[in-house]
């Protein structure tokens, strides 16, 4: 089974249409999360400086994540290694990474419902600075599937939500460092004014 994580990502300014055009085609939920993560590093943040993510996420399971970046970046598509394992325990799989010298470098929220279709997992996802799609699957399904929901495929995002946030928070001297629901609220961000810095393009 190959490791490989393919995907693509829309900002949606009307996330309802687009979720009645996935239900349209068939798609068929599995339901709605709502995930906390905590990304790791150990001192020397050794694994942000070599492109790799290791990240504890908690919805209906307790899931450990690896990601690493393929040594040739994929600007079609955002394409990472990824390995991942359910976990016991939350707190105790926390305690492990602590002991074996990784810590907490930040936190993010988001809501995700997930569907299925052609061998694909569309998932609207709600974060702290607005919603989206995230298709994930092979290529040709993928850009197949957008462009059954009109979508613009110039208008896809190959970065990952982190580097989104990371971005926002220079550009706008955001104070804090966790992605969450509440540093957010206050904000009123509209993302329509930012999506286009992340926009891959032709």
């Amino acid at each position: 089974m190959s490791d490989l994580e393919i995907e693509v990502k829309f900002y949606l300014p009307d996330k309802d249409a687009v979720k009645a055009r996935i239900l349209d085609l068939g798609a068929v939920s599995q339901g709605r999360l709502f995930e906390n993560n905590i990304c790791f590093d150990d001192a020397d943040k050794c694994l942000m400086n070599g492109g790799s993510l290791l990240r504890l996420r908690q919805d209906s399971r307790a899931i450990l994540t690896l990601k690493s970046a393929p040594k040739v970046r994929d600007t079609q598509f955002k394409v990472f290694r990824e390995l991942e394992v359910e976990v016991g325990k939350f707190e105790d799989m926390k305690r492990i990474l602590e002991a074996l010298g990784f810590f907490p470098q930040l936190g993010y929220e988001k809501w995700r419902e997930t569907f299925t279709f052609n061998n694909c997992d569309l998932c609207l996802d709600t974060m702290p600075y607005g919603d989206f799609l995230e298709i994930e699957g092979g290529r040709d399904e993928i850009r197949q599937i957008a462009d059954a929901l009109g979508l613009k495929w110039e208008k896809r995002i190959v970065r990952g939500y982190l580097f989104i946030f990371a971005k926002l928070k220079e550009k706008l001297a955001l104070p804090f460092s966790d992605l969450s629901f509440d540093n957010f609220n206050a904000l009123a961000l509209d993302f329509s004014s930012y999506s286009p810095l992340f926009e891959a393009g032709t």
